[in-house]
């Protein structure tokens, strides 16, 4: 235990070294902070290959030195033999022991060379791949969670299954431009090399080691696209398992756990089926290669065999011939077995997350679709239905009280303008559709009545992971209040866990009401924001709710007279609506009709 206590602090950096090693320095080590990522762009016009070939070229400036050193790596590799075939003829066949020291020193000098590529290489590699990674998850998460057009849909599970394998498919495609040309050029430096011993040979892998990789691309097309078939299987049933565990609660309520069951179970079987298919798939292509280039690489040896026998080649040229071509069938085994794959799980990854990027992208606003005018800071909130006006001026605490259909139907208006149906909404008379989604989110802020939390702390979640300077302190406090967390809430670092589970039902609800409050948003929409609070708690929210919004514009949608009691107006759209009187706590009810 005492020699683990010394290694540890003798280690200050943590990286497991010993004491011969730890003052070395380390290079390529991860920036402290996330580096910035600029989003990969996946216009209408970028297909799956021109996506590829984008993401492949985006970190040159590491896949470049990859790639030379990988050059050196490999080329390096398939001299070995050449050397030895010189030391062979040169020092060993004359006696000349000066000769033999000199080429010894070439080989001890060349093996150390390659190594030290060999190790860079595979290092910058990695690092490439892990760069892409980021920038790739980054790219999703904003196109998901920032979309475009505004769109507030929620993303399904397939989402989870995009950024984790195909991801990691789709960044490992860099390597296409650092091992396959590295393995491209050894061929070349072999073909010459054979070339320069005996011309036929150098022509016969000139010509033939082209069309043996030709011949292995046809053969990976129809793995090509059995794999992006497979990949959209594993991503649905991994959606499926995804939504399954959120909707938890939901299938046990409604007693669908045979149901949700019996689905997950087919699409898993659909999913085994599809990855013995590629399997079967991949072990032919794999033989098919192997078949390829073992009888080319037969073909090669047996001819340097022969020209030996009749004497064009010495003995060192023939060691020479043998070990090149010997060194030339892992390079062509490498490009059939790994890249080849490695292109065709690649472009079906392309496929798969071009197809998330598009699909909540929403469709962005084009230059027609701009009004010009502008909206007014605290602008007058409008909501439209086929019979009846929401309207709320600036400052006012409208309710609404509707049916649970209405109701949702009104909040996912308010939720996601340009999604269409009945309900529209306007800001100072401007329809919120034709509003870019800064323009709208900047002035309306909604709060669903599903209540969300983030796995951290209780602070992270009313700032919703903003920084402190972005949120005022006293603003959190006035907000932890009004939604009458103070007795719970008097630690604001406390862990909520995942989805908030350390909490209560109520305790999450006031925190999803706390943060809405925090927003301090211009006009700030609420759907039964206390549905899961007590009668004493939801009172004491009632009575602090106006002074919290003082200033703001604030629609209540909810079915609770406490609440609505506390509105300036009240619009009933529920069926049993009166007409000109004065229900829930004396608060006039606004029920005009607009024809």
């Amino acid at each position: 235990m005492s020699g683990s206590s010394r290694f540890s602090r003798a280690d200050t950096a943590g990286l497991g070294r010993g004491p011969l090693t730890r003052r070395l320095p380390v290079l390529l080590q991860a920036p402290p902070e996330p580096i910035e990522a600029p989003p990969f762009e996946a216009g209408a016009r970028v297909t799956p290959g021109r996506f590829l070939l984008r993401v492949i070229f985006s970190v040159k400036r590491v896949t470049v030195p990859a790639m030379l050193l990988a050059v050196v790596w490999q080329v390096g590799e398939s001299a070995v033999p050449v050397v030895m075939g010189v030391a062979i003829d040169r020092a060993l066949a004359t006696g000349n022991a000066g000769q033999l020291v000199l080429w010894l020193g070439v080989l001890i000098a060349l093996y150390v060379a390659l190594t030290v590529a060999a190790k860079s290489a595979n290092r910058l590699t990695s690092y490439a791949v892990q760069l892409v990674q980021h920038r790739l998850r980054s790219t999703l998460s904003t196109a998901v969670l920032h979309p475009v057009g505004g769109a507030a849909r929620a993303p399904d599970g397939s989402v989870v299954s995009v950024m984790t394998s195909d991801v990691a498919r789709l960044a490992n495609a860099v390597i296409l431009v650092i091992l396959p040309v590295s393995r491209i050029a050894a061929i070349g430096f072999i073909a010459v090399s054979l070339l320069t011993t005996h011309w036929l040979l150098g022509l016969v892998v000139l010509l033939g080691a082209p069309a043996a990789v030709w011949l292995m691309g046809m053969l990976s097309e129809r793995l090509s696209r059995d794999t992006r078939a497979y990949q959209e299987l594993l991503a649905s049933s991994v959606g499926q398992a995804t939504d399954l565990v959120a909707g938890y609660r939901v299938v046990k309520g409604i007693r669908a756990e045979a149901e949700a069951t019996r689905r997950y179970r087919k699409a898993s079987q659909e999913t085994l089926v599809g990855a013995k298919r590629n399997a079967e798939l991949l072990g032919r292509f794999l033989a098919g290669s192997g078949a390829v280039s073992g009888t080319f690489v037969a073909a090669v040896m047996g001819l340097a065999g022969w020209f030996a026998v009749e004497g064009r080649l010495s003995v060192g040229e023939l060691i020479a011939a043998v070990g090149l071509t010997q060194a030339l069938l892992p390079q062509i085994q490498s490009i059939a077995s790994a890249s080849i794959p490695n292109l065709a799980g690649g472009r079906a990854a392309s496929a798969r997350v071009i197809d998330v990027l598009r699909g909540n992208s929403g469709g962005s606003l084009g230059q027609d679709d701009e009004t010009g005018a502008e909206v007014a800071p605290l602008p007058v909130l409008e909501v439209s239905a086929p019979t009846v006006t929401i309207r709320v001026d600036p400052g006012e605490l409208v309710g609404v009280r509707a049916d649970d259909r209405t109701a949702a139907r009104i909040a996912r208006a308010l939720l996601d303008p340009r999604a269409g149906g009945e309900m529209e909404a306007r800001l100072d008379g401007l329809p919120a559709r034709k509003l870019t989604a800064e323009e709208y989110r900047s002035r309306v802020t909604v709060a669903p009545h599903r209540t969300t939390l983030f796995s951290g702390t209780i602070r992270h979640n009313l700032t919703a992971g903003a920084d402190d300077e972005v949120v005022a302190p006293e603003l959190i406090d006035a907000a932890v209040r009004a939604a009458a967390c103070d007795d719970f809430a008097a630690d604001l670092d406390l862990p909520v866990g995942e989805d908030g589970n350390r909490l209560s039902g109520g305790q999450r609800q006031r925190i999803a009401l706390a943060r809405a409050l925090a927003s301090d948003a211009p006009v700030l929409v609420l759907h039964d924001p206390t549905t899961a609070v007590d009668p004493v708690t939801e009172h004491a929210i009632a009575v602090r709710l106006r002074g919290a919004r003082a200033g703001r514009s604030t629609l209540l949608i909810a079915s609770s007279p406490v609440l609505l009691g506390r509105c300036d107006r009240v619009v009933d759209l529920s069926e049993d609506a009166p007409v000109d009187r004065s229900p829930l706590g004396g608060r006039p009810v606004d029920a005009r009709k607009v024809g």
